[in-house]
């Protein structure tokens, strides 16, 4: 027996298990039914994966401006994942949240900003540093995944014309942030010597 009381109904908001996603199916929006392991969900799925991974590396230890660039972030693939939950344009699935663009120049005059604070980059780096500037590698390798899954959807589904290059521009801002948040801390970027070989 737990040692809590029991939540009375009516304080519940959102039961979190139904059990209509056992058979290997979930619903998106209008209720249509997909697979779970489907080019679509695979995306949804890894968007999340990336939002978990930018989530992990702000609770690493980043520079403020990085904190609030990737908060907004967050939201942005929040938003992303509801224009995968909804690829009808029409009726009440028109009302969903959908990227316009703005974020995409948004991202870019981040990436702009951070690489004129730093030195210039003349040599490709391993992922490394500081946890945060590592965790947000492992970000960008996901947010590449999540990418690739969007564009092998493209080919068979509707997808919005602004998801694949919001990803590969975040992904581009990722990679920058890292070499920033090593930058503010002090501690070089791993170069790679394997081109001197």
């Amino acid at each position: 027996m737990l040692g809590y009381a029991p939540l009375r109904q009516r304080e519940m908001a959102v039961k979190i298990y139904t059990g209509k996603g056992d058979a290997g199916q979930t619903s998106i929006w209008g209720g249509v039914r997909v697979h779970k392991d489907s080019l679509r969900i695979e995306a949804l799925g890894q968007v999340d994966a990336c939002s978990a991974d930018i989530g992990v590396a702000m609770a690493a230890g980043l520079p403020e401006v990085l904190l609030v660039a990737l908060g907004d972030v967050q939201d942005d693939l929040y938003i992303l994942g509801c224009e995968l939950m909804a690829p009808d344009t029409t009726g009440s699935r028109a009302k969903v949240p959908r990227l316009d663009g703005t974020e995409v120049e948004r991202l870019e005059a981040l990436i702009d900003e951070l690489t004129a604070r730093m030195p210039a980059l003349k040599k490709f780096i391993h992922p490394g540093g500081t946890t945060g500037a590592s965790q947000l590698h492992v970000a960008r390798t996901t947010c590449r995944s999540a990418e690739r899954r969007v564009h092998a959807l493209s080919r068979t589904e509707p997808v919005g014309p602004t998801l694949g290059r919001y990803l590969n521009r975040l992904a581009d801002l990722l990679f920058t942030a890292a070499r920033f948040a090593n930058h503010e801390a002090g501690v070089p970027d791993r170069l790679s010597h394997a081109a001197e070989r």
